[in-house]
């Protein structure tokens, strides 16, 4: 009895100081999302979400992480492995996970008639990579606007082209599930073999939708916000984030297909069957795909050395800041490129559409591509260990799980190459996942509470370089 009352006092003890603890709005946008996560890998465990016998926990939370952190590598194949409630929860976690856990909850406030307080507002400068918390309710309501008349349209239109090729209901489901996919940048897809069936492969309507999806989900939700706001103003002068960011999203694009293209062009198992309007089509479609998203028209598996590495470094710049991709973001790298451009011209200054860089920025952007580059080589180095596999593959794998992309070069059928790995390889995808699509500023604020502020400076000190 008296045992029993201790336990009693520890765990309300343990209670009141979880109730008591100050979180930061970091901490609990990383507890919601693992929380989401955690939920949706339970009711994919369900008997009544697979087509077969209970899938492994292991499994489920590999896919609940794919879904929710819009990544799309799979460890089970979507359309054959899992009912029509084991989609609809993919499907879900899709539309969260893109749209980001603050969002979704500001609309459940919303929609009870709750106010928006301080801490809410936090989490959603947090997700949305905002800079102020002023209009942040308008700009959700914004973001789920644009979210809903591009997915309608994208579904309508897919809808169309797939009622050629079955019923109504079928199509109308295809197309909805694609278009939510295709701009959460997520990469699911309801056919096993993709979109590398000749059907769709150099299908205009199929692919330019796709890729334009990929494209609006991926440019960011803060450039939409400019644009608008531009819009309704007498005068039209875009923000230097959104120049940077459509300047790079189109010089990647262009680059990324001349590159495919290049790299691809004497492949006969890829590109070289096809026509000179079917290369370029292929080539542009995995430019824009490989940044973000993970839809593929061709076997991944089957491309050149020289082609993987180069998609490599696509899915670890991946999409814009604000939006539903991942990767170290366009604006940061543009903003390196913009750096060692003025360094190599003696500059003190980084310089942007006559506008100068603050120093803490450029200094933010390498810190976030030295921690992405440490994370994809220390995960890559600890699989290429335990698995085995070749090396540019396990690379590939994890680059693109870190990109929160979705490409992979397979396991010999529809699955992911993560497919063949361990329990403990599968684990570790699934935290390149996790951390990928949070990004590492974003980790880092759940294990630093405050900033310290230094009150005294040290002398200066010359080390030399190179």
């Amino acid at each position: 009895m008296e045992q029993a009352l201790i336990y009693r006092g520890v765990a309300r003890k343990a209670l009141a100081w979880v109730r008591e603890a100050r979180y930061t709005s970091g901490q609990i946008v990383i507890g919601a999302f693992l929380a989401m996560i955690l939920v949706g890998a339970l009711l994919l465990m369900l008997p009544v979400a697979t087509t077969g016998p209970a899938i492994r926990f292991v499994d489920a939370l590999f896919t609940m992480t794919s879904a929710v952190c819009v990544t799309g590598l799979i460890v089970l194949d979507t359309p054959k492995d899992f009912t029509l409630f084991g989609q609809l929860v993919i499907l879900l976690g899709i539309q969260i996970g893109g749209l980001g856990y603050s969002t979704t909850a500001t609309l459940l406030l919303l929609a009870l008639g709750r106010r928006i307080g301080l801490r809410e507002r936090m989490m959603m400068m947090e997700i949305l990579n905002t800079l102020s918390m002023e209009g942040l309710v308008r700009f959700v309501k914004v973001i789920v606007a644009i979210t809903l008349i591009v997915e309608g349209v994208g579904a309508l239109i897919l809808t169309i082209r797939f009622s050629f090729e079955m019923d109504v209901w079928s199509a109308l489901y295809s197309g909805i599930f694609h278009a939510v996919s295709a701009f959460n940048n997520a990469g699911f897809s309801l056919f096993s073999e993709g979109f590398t069936s000749m059907a769709y492969r150099t299908d205009l309507t199929v692919i330019l939708t796709i890729s334009t999806l990929i494209v609006l989900g991926g440019i960011g939700f803060l450039v939409y916000r400019d644009i608008l706001e531009n819009l309704r103003g007498r005068r039209f002068r875009l923000s230097v984030h959104t120049k940077l960011a459509l300047l790079v999203s189109g010089l990647l694009i262009v680059g990324g297909t001349v590159g495919i293209w290049a790299f691809e062009v004497q492949n006969e198992k890829t590109l070289a069957p096809m026509s000179l309007g079917d290369q370029v089509l292929v080539a542009y479609f995995h430019s824009i795909s490989a940044r973000t998203a993970g839809f593929t028209t061709i076997d991944i598996g089957a491309v050149a050395t020289p082609t993987l590495y180069f998609l490599i470094l696509l899915m670890i710049i991946g999409a814009s800041p604000g939006s539903t991709g991942g990767g170290i973001k366009t604006t940061t790298f543009g903003i390196i490129c913009a750096a060692i451009w003025a360094t190599l011209k003696g500059r003190a200054d980084v310089m942007m559409f006559h506008r100068r860089i603050p120093q803490e920025i450029v200094h933010k952007a390498f810190v976030l591509s030295a921690l992405a580059f440490g994370l994809v080589t220390g995960f890559t180095m600890m699989l290429s260990s335990l698995e085995s596999q070749n090396f540019i593959r396990i690379m590939f794998e994890v680059a693109s799980a870190a990109g929160t992309v979705g490409l992979s070069t397979g396991d010999g059928g529809v699955r992911s190459l993560s497919a063949l790995f361990s329990d403990f390889g599968k684990f570790i995808i699934i935290i390149t996942m996790f951390l990928g699509r949070l990004g590492p500023l974003a980790v880092g604020l759940f294990a630093v509470r405050t900033y310290e502020e230094l009150r005294y400076r040290y002398a200066e000190a010359r080390v030399v370089l190179g």
